[in-house]
């Protein structure tokens, strides 16, 4: 299957109106069971660092077909707005390689030199899986590239390219129905031996079960992990793959890092259902779209 730039759009979409609702939820008074009701809060939606950085990946891989690691660090450093929420750690790498340290020593000496096993590589993948629709080995090797510029922990690799695997599969099965165990199947000859692989093998058994069992046994991205964060992200995708505003009514139902779970989760279901509905697919809804603040130019050019 060749690449497809319009459900890799499709999929930052999906990553950035999620990300922008899901952030709402950080802002005391905001009402979750009105959320499951159907009322979400007043516009304009901000968007986080989640699509600041996922709109650098999307452009790069739109106008170059590929990543480049050096090209795309020096624009997550030249582009980072840190009121956007990004961790402090990143900002530290990101000032470092904006001061011309090589991005590969910024990013390898946090933590002690085992580098970073956030769930940032995670968030902002899911638009270079859907580019590369029916192609997970290279949706997996250029998910790598993208992690190790800012997380060079194996947890947090492994954990961007899952995603980008399950939004790969997802835009190969747009127009058809795709079961929740084809999902994470699919995602299953790309993990390496963690707790990241070991919370995606453990979301197999949890399918069919409510939100918060779910939340409370593969985490909630509390922890701001990929090994707290992908699991249930996966596990959300494929549970509601086919019904995007569900998706993203979940991760916020579940709590914790609600903008980069529904970030997640929102760019793999887009990538299959696309905006408005479809038959018995429902996509990302025109309201929530007009609601969410508007993508830079140069991330859509």
């Amino acid at each position: 299957m060749s690449s497809d730039p319009d459900i890799a759009r499709d999929s930052l979409d999906g990553l950035s109106v999620g990300d922008a609702l899901g952030a709402q939820f950080f802002v005391p008074g905001r009402s979750v069971p009105a959320l499951l009701a159907g009322n979400p809060p007043a516009p304009p939606w901000e968007w986080t660092d989640d699509t600041e950085m996922a709109c650098s990946v999307h452009a790069e891989i739109r106008a170059h077909g590929r990543i480049d690691r050096d090209r795309l660090a020096t624009l997550f450093a030249e582009r980072c707005e840190p009121y956007r929420g990004y961790g402090g750690g990143t900002v530290v790498v990101l000032h470092q390689i904006r001061d011309g340290r090589p991005w590969a020593e910024a990013a390898g000496a946090v933590f002690d030199g085992v580098g970073s096993w956030g769930n940032g590589a995670a968030m902002r993948v899911a638009p270079l899986g859907a580019y590369f629709a029916g192609q997970p080995d290279r949706a997996a090797a250029q998910a790598a590239l993208t992690a190790e510029v800012t997380h060079r922990h194996p947890e947090a690799i492994v954990g961007a390219m899952a995603v980008a695997v399950a939004a790969s599969h997802a835009a190969a099965t747009r127009g058809s129905r795709c079961a929740p165990e084809e999902l994470l199947a699919a995602v299953e000859p790309y993990l390496i031996d963690g707790r990241t692989a070991r919370g995606i093998r453990r979301a197999h058994a949890l399918l069919g079960r409510p939100v918060a069992e779910a939340a409370y046994e593969l985490g909630n991205g509390a922890q701001v992990s990929a090994p707290d964060t992908v699991p249930f992200t996966l596990w959300a995708a494929a549970t509601f793959l086919h019904d995007y505003p569900r998706a993203i009514t979940a991760c916020v139902e579940a709590g914790g890092d609600a903008d980069t779970t529904a970030a997640i989760v929102g760019g793999i279901v887009a990538a299959h259902t696309g905006i408005g509905t479809h038959g018995d697919r429902r996509g990302i809804p025109t309201a929530w779209l007009a609601a969410r603040e508007a993508l830079p130019d140069w991330a859509t050019e």
